[in-house]
């Protein structure tokens, strides 16, 4: 087996490691905690119990994975976790907690950028190919889509939810959830237009756009969407529309 290991990292007896793993000086990883192959662990980084990631993260210095829930009813004993996909970069000071209830999950996909000092709390689900930019926080039970960027300074609230392909304002507070495919922010927040340049870098143009711009101005009108034609996108949005709301949407500029 192929390691790179500091002698001063501290790792636990029942740490499992995958091929060329590189673990940087003063790494702590404690029990319960798995990495992939080709993972890179920096210097001062943490890995508490009941990790599980796959192959390729990169963990810049400082970063902790695994914390306790910020819950006070949690009983540390309690057994939850925190699983992670692969290639993923989390950026220092970048912080994860894992689920606060018995045999649960907090959720990162793959493919995702964490810049510094971001963090996701307990029980929250993060999708692939997702940017949080500088100092952005989720609260607990949130659900964050594929290819969302989240500017720096964004915070969202409990429960709250954000679609795919959207993208929130630095600075901006969601406390309902954010549409799939929008720009959204402002004060009080409010979904402005389409996510143009994301949906256009992911091959989503022409009359799959239209078909798209013609579902957003339905909503504003709190009208159905079933006149329009069925494209990957429109079910995707129909399927995110009829999953329960915790805390109910955000509106939009023009129209409440």
């Amino acid at each position: 087996m192929t390691q790179n290991i500091h002698p001063t990292a501290c790792i636990a007896d029942n740490v499992t490691l995958g091929e060329n793993v590189t673990i940087g000086p003063f790494v702590v990883l404690e029990e319960n905690v798995e990495l992939g192959d080709d993972c890179q662990i920096g210097s001062h980084a943490v890995v508490q119990s009941y990790v599980k990631m796959g192959q390729g993260n990169i963990l810049h210095p400082h970063v902790v994975l695994g914390g306790l829930p910020q819950d006070t009813s949690f009983k540390a004993e309690t057994v939850s976790w925190l699983k992670i996909g692969d290639r993923n970069v989390f950026r220092e000071g970048f912080t994860a907690h894992r689920s606060a209830t018995e045999n649960e999950v907090t959720q990162i996909g793959s493919d995702c950028f964490f810049m510094n000092n971001s963090h996701v709390a307990h029980d929250c689900s993060v999708g692939d190919a997702s940017i949080f930019a500088n100092n952005v926080a989720i609260g607990g039970f949130v659900e964050v889509g594929d290819k969302v960027f989240l500017g720096g300074n964004a915070v969202v609230h409990q429960f709250c939810r954000v679609g795919s392909y959207a993208i929130v304002r630095g600075t901006s507070g969601l406390t309902k959830d954010a549409l799939p495919f929008m720009l959204i922010g402002g004060w009080p927040v409010r979904h402005y237009r389409l996510n143009s340049v994301a949906l256009r870098r992911a091959g989503i143009t022409g009359a799959r756009y239209k078909v798209l711009s013609a579902a957003i101005k339905l909503l504003k009108k709190k009208e159905s969407l079933d006149s329009l034609q069925e494209t990957e996108e429109l079910k995707l949005l129909k399927d995110w529309l009829a999953v329960k709301s915790e805390r109910g949407l955000h509106g939009f500029k023009e129209l409440d």
